[in-house]
Parts: C-alpha cells; sequence; structure tokens
C-alpha cells in the first residue's frame, strides 16, 4: 500500500525541514511526500531542495490559500491512503505510518487517525495541549467531537466520492470536509490509541482574534451546511478543548 503524504507550505524556513525529516525517518518504505508550496519569499523552496529526496515531489506555484494548495497536493498524489504534514508539524515517532498501514489491511476501513499534542514551538518537548480522541461514534459529531485533522488518514476512494477541501472556508474547511465525510459519507473509522502527531502552538486559525471569530462562524456553517447540529453543537466543540489543557500524556 502506498501512503502519499501532503504537505502545503509557504514562508516557513523554520520548521519545514522539521516536517521534511520526519516523513523521511518513517520506517514504513512505500510513501511519496507531496510538497505543494504557495510562492515562498523566504529560504523555504532552498531548504525543501536541500533536503528533499526521490520520493519528494515539490510544485511551488500561487494559490488561493492553505485549502486549495491541499487540493492541488492531493490532486497530484498517486496513493491509495492520503494524510497530510502541516509544515509545522512532525510525526511523534517513526513507526506512525506502519501502523496507519496496519489499520488499512482491513478493507472496510476508510479512515485511521489518533491523538494529538500540541507543543511549544520553542521547546517542542513541552506539550501545552493533548488531544486525546477516543473511539469514534457517528452520535458523537453532534456534541462537537472531531479527529484530529492532522492525524487523520483517509483511502483515495474517500475524496473521489466526497470531494476535497472547499477553499471558500478560510480557516474551517478542514472540519466541514470532515463532517461531510462522516455524517453524510458515513465513512468507518479506525482509531489508533496513542499520539500521531505533534503541533507547535501558534496555528492559523488561533493567531488572533479575529481569526477566531471567524473560525467560529464558519464552524457554525460548516454544522448547519451538513447538517450536524447548530449552536449547542458548537458550543460543545469548543468546550471540548478546555480539558486538553489539563489531560497531558507523558511520553
Amino acid at each position: 500500500m502506498k501512503i502519499s503524504i501532503v504537505t502545503a507550505v509557504y514562508n516557513r524556513e523554520r520548521t519545514i525541514k522539521d516536517a521534511i525529516l520526519s516523513v523521511q525517518s518513517q520506517r514504513y518504505q512505500n510513501v511519496e511526500h507531496v510538497i505543494q508550496d504557495g510562492g515562498s519569499t523566504d529560504d523555504t523552496l532552498q531548504i525543501i531542495r536541500d533536503n528533499k529526496i526521490a520520493v519528494a515531489h515539490l510544485v511551488s506555484e500561487s494559490d488561493r490559500g492553505i485549502y486549495d494548495a491541499i487540493n492541488k497536493g492531493i490532486g497530484r498524489t498517486s496513493g491509495d491512503v492520503i494524510g497530510l504534514m502541516h509544515s509545522d508539524d512532525f510525526f511523534a515517532h517513526d513507526k506512525i505510518l506502519g501502523q496507519v498501514a496496519m489499520a488499512f489491511d482491513d478493507q472496510s476501513v476508510d479512515g485511521v487517525y489518533g491523538d494529538l499534542h500540541y507543543v511549544s514551538a520553542v521547546n517542542t518537548q513541552k506539550i501545552i495541549r493533548h488531544w486525546k480522541s477516543g473511539n469514534y461514534r457517528k452520535a458523537l459529531l453532534r456534541r462537537g467531537w472531531m479527529p484530529p485533522h492532522p492525524t487523520l488518514y483517509l483511502r483515495r476512494r474517500v475524496f473521489e466520492e466526497w470531494g476535497c477541501y472547499d477553499p471558500s472556508f478560510k480557516v474551517s474547511a478542514d472540519y466541514d470536509a470532515m463532517l461531510r465525510y462522516l455524517w453524510k459519507g458515513n465513512i468507518k473509522l479506525v482509531y489508533l490509541p496513542e499520539v500521531m502527531v505533534k503541533m507547535r502552538v501558534g496555528g492559523e486559525s488561533n493567531r488572533t482574534l479575529k481569526l477566531i471569530l471567524q473560525k467560529t462562524r464558519e464552524d457554525y456553517k460548516a454544522l448547519r451546511r451538513n447538517g450536524v447540529g447548530g449552536i449547542c453543537t458548537l458550543v460543545e466543540k469548543n468546550t471540548r478543548k478546555l480539558q486538553q489543557f489539563i489531560i497531558k500524556e507523558r511520553d
């Protein structure tokens, strides 16, 4: 089974090398790394060229935002399973993709996800939040549950049947897509009960009050658009984050 990893990047000279090396360090061999650069003006492109190997495919061109870039990257993949490695993220250890591949040995499985650590951008050993996903049940979507997007791996057929990300959502296209796949598509997920990805704090949707408000509006739009819920679901979605600052897994 070939696993395709898509990285959308723009001006991330400080972190892109870690993301690339994290993919390259995986023990699972049949991996394709597709890098979609948005026309970086810092040293990002040079760092990619200096560190990419044969399985890393780079295209640099303008786009309409991160989700448009991800869509372009997905369009260039050839793998049976597709996942993301954001330019600020890295795998928790070198066996993650092997475990993902094993979960997909069951042909009825459409997607695999796990847990996520938010870590300090200054000291990546310092855990800020521990997102423990737990087992999936469709009814949980109405209570604001969602899998951590950076840990989600999907079969190609999910994208072919239910589409990619809607770039009209600037910060919540991932939530909209996951609701579409899970609620409307009724896909089958398998949970890997361990931390799969480490994410540096300071994501795109949480940088300013303006973006936080925009994300709230877009999350509500995604809920209504997919027929999952409304204000109550949105409130539960946001309150679920509180326990992530308290419950931290020690490696």
